[in-house]
């Protein structure tokens, strides 16, 4: 069984969301101690994350530094995360498979996610990132080129196009590691953003990818049977938040987009990862899984979380 396994952001941090580089190593201990017990069930595993604290500490570094050195691109930002997670992610798996006595390499791959220079993110930017700043610290960065929008008594933030996915580029790189039986850590915060232009170069730009979509991206392009979710809760929850709070257990396609469509996911938490398992479904994959780390196991068993099958 091969497993694409998506780390959220957020398992990166502490309980408080912390990311100090303490706190994310102390995180990414406990979640490759879950990945090794998959692969000493000889389970494949296949690794993304979610970069979103950590794109943010590099964007507190771009305002406080914007009068003094150019800001760094988004772009660039996701590549710098991508391979300080692997880098952690890295050490921590192989810490935890020698204390198994299991020898397996691992690599990460700086992965760049195609998307289209048309998608309509790109007219109107919509997704929110970083802090709220004052009028006049924004004034800097719209300087720089960056798109920053007036919110009222919380003051200014940077908004940027959140296009869909269309290739993983570097997929190849990834395909032979995969096969020649490494562990990969790949397309990190869904990817780093590229679009082609009519000579067939590539170049990154200023936005976002939904590190859940580009996740189910990366599932089905590994050829993954089963894409696991990992968050902050150990199910999917109709009514959340209320006292008619119900988990879903196993639930079809079919009915999960039914929900959806309800209103009973919020866009900014749970909706995306709705999607993302929906999709991969859909196009194939035996299942999905959305749970905490602390059920990954059973996640991959079918015995645990809210595991979407296909109608």
């Amino acid at each position: 069984m091969r497993v694409l396994l998506a780390l959220g952001g957020n398992a990166m941090t502490n309980a408080e969301g912390r990311a100090r580089p303490e706190d994310q190593i102390a995180a990414a201990d406990v979640a490759m101690d879950a990945v090794a017990g998959l692969l000493e069930r000889d389970v494949e595993v296949v690794i993304t994350h979610g970069n979103g604290p950590q794109v943010g500490n590099l964007l507190v570094k771009n305002e406080l530094a914007a009068a003094v050195v150019p800001p760094v691109p988004l772009d660039w930002c996701g590549a710098q995360t991508q391979a300080t997670l692997g880098f952690v992610l890295m050490n921590s798996l192989e810490a935890a498979l020698a204390r198994r006595g299991i020898e397996r390499r691992t690599a990460t791959v700086v992965t760049r996610a195609l998307v289209a220079s048309n998608d309509e993110g790109f007219t109107r930017p919509t997704k929110p990132i970083g802090r709220f700043l004052p009028a006049a610290e924004a004034a800097v960065l719209v300087e720089h080129g960056e798109t920053w929008e007036d919110r009222g008594e919380k003051g200014w933030r940077r908004v940027v196009a959140s296009p869909e996915p269309l290739r993983i580029v570097d997929a190849p790189a990834v395909q032979a590691l995969v096969e020649a039986g490494f562990v990969v850590v790949a397309n990190g915060g869904g990817g780093i953003p590229v679009v082609q232009e009519l000579d067939g170069t590539l170049h990154g730009v200023e936005a976002v990818i939904d590190k859940d979509l580009g996740a189910a991206l990366l599932a089905q392009t590994v050829d993954a049977d089963v894409l696991v979710i990992g968050t902050d809760v150990p199910h999917a929850v109709l009514r959340f938040g209320t006292p008619e709070a119900e988990p879903l257990g196993t639930v079809t396609v079919s009915e999960l987009r039914g929900h959806a469509a309800e209103g009973h996911f919020a866009s900014g938490s749970m909706g995306p990862k709705v999607d993302a398992a929906c999709r991969f479904v859909e196009r194939g994959g035996a299942r999905a899984v959305i749970t905490d780390l602390a059920h990954i196991t059973q996640a991959v068993t079918g015995d645990g979380g809210t595991v979407v099958v296909p109608d």
